[in-house]
């Protein structure tokens, strides 16, 4: 990742954790346990890939309001994703972005109704933060609650946990990528878009770009699985050959991941040039998750 690129997230990450601290319910809040452990989760850090998207993505054409709250809320929803995937039950994951996992810090009930909080919270943040502008509300609402459903990143999630030790080809991998890991990132993309008041061609070219992102991130993140360390990941690595999961570098190999991965970033940055608009940093940082190291 260039300088120029790192100093520009890093000014959304910012902004970002700032209004994450400022959105989110205190943690005196009545039960205080459980609104504890929503800010701990959510206040973890991480590299804040889906709420930066929702802004890039803003900024492509005039914004007619501010995408912050968006941003915050689709956090909320990928957090409580990570916090239910470490569960004992489903990747039994002791670690989370360098420290306790939620439910090793608290417990696995706190863990699991803190993951719960914040699913709901995502939908009440964008009904109240958007409430003045019922049409960009609607969409919102609309692309989140689609993404996140048992269709898209609940299904993927499903079959990933219903193939660990199986046999898999590649439609059901590419079913599992492209819905438990890019739905959330097109969708970050789209809600991002809708705040410029975007053609229909318009959201048809960032969901192109947000499938083919999604796809490049999955399988990087399958690469580094199998060749990362605890230390430069923050979290578990080796969990997916341990627990036979379905991956991209179990099916094709290491060299082949990487040549699926090329393919996809190349499609997505193909995709990102014609959506036109101010896309240079879109496209940077395309590039860079394939790149990426953690």
């Amino acid at each position: 990742m260039n300088q120029s690129l790192k100093e520009k997230l890093a000014t959304y990450q910012q902004r970002i954790e700032h209004s994450i601290r400022e959105l989110l319910p205190s943690p005196e809040t009545r039960p205080a346990k459980l609104h504890e452990a929503m800010r701990y989760s959510m206040e973890a850090g991480g590299k804040r890939i889906r709420p930066v998207l929702v802004i890039i993505a803003s900024e492509l054409f005039p914004a007619k309001a501010d995408p912050i709250a968006a941003a915050v809320a689709i956090e909320c929803l990928h957090t409580y994703t990570l916090i239910h995937d470490d569960l004992p039950s489903i990747d039994d994951s002791d670690l989370r972005r360098g420290r306790p996992a939620c439910h090793t810090k608290y417990d696995e009930a706190t863990a699991l109704l803190a993951g719960d909080a914040l699913l709901t919270y995502a939908f009440q943040l964008l009904a109240s933060s958007y409430a003045e502008n019922p049409a960009l509300a609607t969409n919102l609402i609309s692309d989140l609650a689609d993404a996140s459903g048992s269709e898209r990143l609940i299904g993927g999630q499903m079959e990933d946990v219903d193939n660990e030790g199986k046999p898999i080809d590649a439609e059901t991998l590419q079913f599992i990528h492209e819905n438990k890991t890019g739905a959330l990132l097109t969708a970050a993309l789209t809600m991002g878009l809708h705040f410029c008041e975007p053609s229909t061609e318009q959201l048809l070219l960032i969901r192109e770009v947000g499938y083919h992102m999604g796809m490049t991130f999955q399988i990087v993140d399958d690469i580094l699985d199998a060749t990362s360390s605890p230390e430069v990941m923050g979290k578990p690595v080796g969990n997916d050959s341990a627990a036979e999961k379905s991956t991209y570098v179990a099916l094709h190999g290491i060299e082949g991941a990487h040549a699926e991965a090329q393919k996809h970033t190349e499609k997505a940055i193909r995709a990102a040039e014609t959506l036109g608009g101010n896309n240079v940093l879109l496209i940077d940082l395309i590039r860079s998750l394939q790149t990426r190291i953690h």
